[in-house]
């Protein structure tokens, strides 16, 4: 029960920290730089151009319109999940607004701001994503998107950012639109390295004899302390019987494993593939 506990007062923790580091960038860096980079704070960015009301007022109207959207047009249960980062992340733009009334740009420099909005944003979503939960606002349309259009998750969201992007040119220089355009592009890549790139792992496939299949399978169950599976196949030019082993390992392990073939088993045939999410009971050693 405390460890459960533990855990639950730990997921909040992250959330908060995670919805502060995202207004924190949007603030400090996208507000000043005056760059929609795929989100709804950079549509706010652009009505802000137009509109007498704050970027952190305009964001938290947009986000409740889409909370209340996702509940009607997405489902219940998704419009539940996202309310708490949809009503906080404004919430906390609206206290940075108070606490610092002349924000200015921190690096002087729009193109500085913009990479710095990126890598920042792009950790804060990363650790909102991976507690499973977001900050709503494009989250939303690309759920709507993806029930309605048919179309995938990903594919919806840079689309939508990509307009959002665009719409930037009714109200900033074509300077600001380029740098929205390739900051949404290098925001999604980046944001895929955060949630994925330290989760990979290597799914590694060795064809090799008998003898030194067994030589490998000690050294992955006793060494590495991994799962495998073993294979019996033919070669189909040879007509030799050989073994298939087939093994799932994260980067140390991968490194193991190649050092460990290339001295005991340089013949062997090896095939690697990267493998972004896995579902297993791990096994008590």
């Amino acid at each position: 029960m405390n460890t459960a506990f533990s855990a639950k007062v730990k997921d909040i923790i992250m959330v908060n920290v995670g919805i502060v580091i995202v207004a924190a960038a949007v603030f400090f860096f996208q507000v000043p730089s005056h760059v929609a980079v795929s989100s709804i704070s950079g549509l706010a960015i652009v009505f802000h151009h137009f509109l007498p009301f704050s970027v952190a007022t305009l964001v938290m109207a947009l986000n409740i319109i889409l909370l209340i959207m996702s509940y009607f047009f997405v489902s219940h249960a998704f419009a539940y999940k996202t309310a708490y980062g949809t009503i906080m992340l404004p919430a906390v733009l609206l206290l940075f607004e108070k606490l610092f009334p002349n924000n200015q740009s921190l690096t002087g420099d729009v193109f500085l701001d913009v990479v710095a909005y990126i890598f920042f944003v792009s950790i804060g979503l990363s650790i909102l994503f991976n507690r499973n939960t977001c900050s709503g606002g494009l989250d939303v349309v690309a759920k709507m998107m993806q029930k309605y259009l048919h179309m995938d998750v990903g594919q919806a969201m840079g689309l939508a950012g990509l307009c959002i992007s665009l719409l930037s040119i009714f109200a900033f220089d074509a300077k600001s639109v380029i740098l929205s355009v390739l900051g949404t592009y290098f925001n999604g890549i980046l944001l895929d390295h955060f949630i994925f790139g330290q989760t990979i792992k290597k799914r590694v496939c060795v064809i090799t004899t008998e003898e030194k299949a067994a030589i490998l399978t000690e050294f992955i169950l006793n060494r590495i302390h991994s799962g495998m599976s073993i294979y019996d196949i033919m070669g189909a030019y040879s007509h030799e019987m050989k073994k298939e082993i087939v093994a799932v390992v994260d980067r140390q392990e991968y490194q193991k494993l190649m050092a460990f073939l290339e001295k005991e088993d340089p013949k062997a045939f090896i095939t690697v593939y990267n493998v972004a999410e896995i579902h297993y009971t791990p096994k008590k050693w």
